[in-house]
């Protein structure tokens, strides 16, 4: 069956066209013959820009500067849920696949942005054309076409990954399609399927000489090199061997070799954690100093630079976090609290003995999680001073009551205390209050505030602290448990924290790397799909994500302090169905796709 009129998938790669004919002979601004374009040296790196176009910036790049997608895990709670921006319809349930806050996002890139389901395909089309033209191009040296030839492999890589970790199974198309194509037979391939084109992709790249590991000049900045590269072949197959998306197969030992092989290639061409602060006097000596360092820093480009861990960064930084999501209303120039950490998220972090503070099989006894389930090994953590003694990394990333920071240059104790002047509000017409009786800080630039203004370090997309952390997951689910271990405590390591135990089964190992990602990652954008991708197709997020509590501290007469948790709102948030594992393919697309190829598309529950 021939169509003359595309289904969005096809149509979101063919807006770049003016008519109907001739179209894969023009440029992709439509004004120029692609002859022309190839003829000259300058154009030809002026299409291979067009490929970058559409990376998203993430972070607090969003409507309202909002960390929607931490703000949609369980690990952060907006203060803006009844401001009517996205988190509004993520928590009331009103997404549908019509009109999805999260799918159709701007990110960054303006109000009137397509989302990212018709971002990605238009970026992956424009990388298929310029694998096919580049060989007969003109360019400025020999060196250039090899390079830039994989350059848009790695894209159409890193694109094709976007959308498996939002929407699961998309069609796997190795080359542009012409405008009138037969598109009958089109169907979307298995994750596993994605993942080995991704793998396929990038292991063209990394066979290209010239494609550089590391840049070393900032005129470079946000090219992609090998490291990514890499990066992406470990993430590929960890989204194909995870429950969700594994089809009942066991790709577990797959995804720990190509994870175990990323990591071998990174370290040996010079990428290592960042383990040692360069700049005591800003970030302290503590712990978990490098990573604050790490993640409040962009990299630096330099044959020798500072940051050695980051794999990819975007290329500009965020918005100005130190007035979202901060300290709260008492703090001058303050606009918003935002996203702010979630009981849950402090529950995960251990105590230094290394132990973790609840049960891990059953963290909590009851539905709304008001009754937490104490790991009865811990000795170490007491429910009367219940932020002592724990994981340096939760100094680094929560502020709690009594934390300490540096404020207009003055030293602030945080008080969360009722009647304190950082108290959580459960109201939620009140935006600069926090909704959980936490604060976020791990972004924060140490000193950051309103009479200071330090904008956010650039996103980083990966890094090789997170490909650990996949190398560590694959090879415990292999069963290759000394090498999970060794890996993760890698990790654990450079926040001071002790090994995890050769005594660990299987399950239990598991659990705790886990829970390892959890910490480690906060507010890196990596727990919303980590919860996804665990769960099985007819699973939901209901013991994660459908009840949230917050800290409730009373200040006793003798200036000790009572605990009391309760939920944050009395209805469940929205979010956590079965549908939720998913985005929704947009309305139209599927309707589109299923009428002409006779196939299911939309994703369950949409």
């Amino acid at each position: 069956m021939k169509i003359q009129y595309l289904s969005l998938i096809m149509l979101s790669l063919s807006l770049w066209f003016t008519s109907c004919s001739d179209v894969l002979d023009m440029a992709p601004d439509g004004n120029m013959q692609m002859d022309e374009v190839l003829a000259d040296p300058d154009k030809v790196e002026a299409l291979l820009n067009r490929c970058y176009n559409n990376i998203p910036q993430k972070g607090y790049s969003y409507w309202f500067f909002d960390n929607i997608v931490v703000a949609s895990s369980d690990d952060g709670y907006t203060s803006d849920e009844g401001q009517g921006v996205p988190t509004t319809a993520i928590y009331q349930d009103n997404n549908n696949a019509s009109s999805h806050n999260i799918r159709d996002a701007h990110d960054g890139h303006g109000g009137n942005n397509t989302g990212y389901w018709t971002r990605a395909w238009q970026q992956i089309r424009l990388c298929s054309q310029f694998i096919e033209v580049i060989d007969k191009a003109a360019v400025n040296r020999d060196t250039d076409r090899g390079r830039f030839k994989a350059e848009a492999r790695v894209l159409r890589a890193f694109f094709y990954m976007e959308l498996v970790k939002w929407f699961g199974k998309v069609p796997v198309l190795n080359e542009t399609v012409p405008f009138d194509a037969n598109f009958s037979t089109l169907t979307r391939s298995s994750v596993y399927d994605v993942a080995k084109f991704i793998i396929a992709d990038c292991d063209a790249a990394l066979a290209e000489p010239n494609l550089p590991w590391r840049l070393d000049n900032g005129n470079d900045a946000m090219r992609v090199t090998k490291a990514l590269a890499h990066a992406l072949r470990a993430k590929a197959m960890l989204f194909a061997a995870s429950p969700l998306h594994n089809q009942g197969q066991n790709y577990w030992e797959e995804a720990y070799t190509i994870a175990k092989d990323a990591v071998t290639n990174l370290k040996s061409n010079g990428f290592e954690l960042f383990t040692k602060t360069t700049q005591p006097n800003l970030y302290g000596t503590g712990p978990a100093a490098a990573l604050r360092q790490l993640v409040t820093q962009s990299a630096d480009y330099s044959a020798t630079p500072r940051d050695k861990e980051t794999l990819y960064q975007v290329r500009s930084g965020g918005v100005f976090v130190w007035h979202i999501g901060y300290i709260g209303s008492n703090m001058a120039n303050t606009y918003k609290c935002g996203t702010t950490p979630t009981q849950e998220l402090v529950d995960a972090f251990e105590t230094i003995n290394g132990l973790p503070v609840l049960d891990l099989k059953k963290p909590y006894l009851d539905e709304k999680h008001l009754q937490p389930n104490y790991n009865t090994e811990n000795t170490q953590y007491d429910k009367n001073n219940p932020y002592a003694n724990r994981d340096p990394r939760f100094y680094q990333t929560v502020l709690h009551n009594g934390s300490k920071i540096l404020f207009d240059n003055k030293t602030v104790e945080v008080q969360t205390f009722t009647g304190g002047p950082h108290a959580p509000s459960f109201d939620i017409t009140n935006r600069v209050s926090s909704r959980t009786g936490y604060y976020h800080t791990k972004m924060v630039t140490p000193g950051a505030s309103g009479n200071n203004g330090i904008n956010n370090a650039n996103w980083k997309y990966y890094r090789l602290g997170e490909t650990l952390l996949d190398l560590a997951e694959a090879a415990a689910e292999a069963g290759h448990l000394d090498e999970a271990r060794t890996a993760a405590n890698e990790v654990r390591a450079r926040s001071g924290m002790p090994p995890l135990s050769a005594s660990l089964s299987q399950a239990d190992l598991i659990l705790r790397i886990r829970n390892e990602r959890r910490v480690e990652l906060a507010w890196e954008e990596q727990r919303y799909f980590d919860l996804r991708r665990w769960q099985t197709p007819t699973g939901d997020l209901s013991e994660t994500s459908k009840w949230f509590t917050a800290m409730v501290i009373t200040k006793n007469n003798n200036g000790t302090f009572s605990y009391a948790r309760r939920n944050i709102s009395n209805n469940a948030r929205g979010g956590w169905q079965n549908r939720d594992l998913l985005l929704p393919l947009p309305l139209n697309e599927a309707a589109t796709l299923e009428s002409v190829t006779g196939q299911k598309w939309q994703n369950p529950g949409w």
